[in-house]
């Protein structure tokens, strides 16, 4: 009793709508993969543009001149490829009365980098400087 195992050539392998099928469900997950490494990618530039900034913005803030040697005016430059520029103000608004006998001015002092790729950093603080005379 022998039985026959050869089969036909229809059964022998796949056909290729279940190759195209396969390959459509590989392509799509390759895609997704794709995307999902590309964002990666963005967000870590990003952060590292944050970092490196930060750490900029702060050296260059530690570097300011003295409260009563900074006055009103812009100062700009580079460090670590990023280009700077420092604007002193006087502060103005509905806390600050001009008027007011102090021997404090307030000053608004703004720092904006700007790295190789044109993202932008902007860090806005409040100092104060003795009022001239007081």
């Amino acid at each position: 009793m022998s039985r026959s195992t050869a089969s036909s050539p229809r059964d022998a392998g796949f056909t290729l709508i279940e190759v195209l099928v396969a390959l459509s469900v590989v392509a799509i997950a390759l895609a997704a993969i794709g995307s999902l490494i590309g964002a990666s990618v963005r967000g870590t530039r990003a952060l590292d543009f944050k970092v490196t900034a930060a750490a900029t913005a702060r050296a260059i803030e530690t570097g300011l001149p003295e409260r009563d040697a900074l006055k009103p005016g812009s100062l700009s430059g580079e460090t670590a490829g990023q280009r700077w520029r420092i604007d002193v103000r006087p502060m103005a608004g509905p806390m600050v009365d001009p008027g007011l006998p102090t021997r404090w001015v307030p000053q608004t002092v703004v720092i904006r980098l700007q790295s190789p790729t044109g993202s932008i950093l902007e860090i806005s603080t409040v100092r104060l400087r003795r009022r001239e005379g007081g």
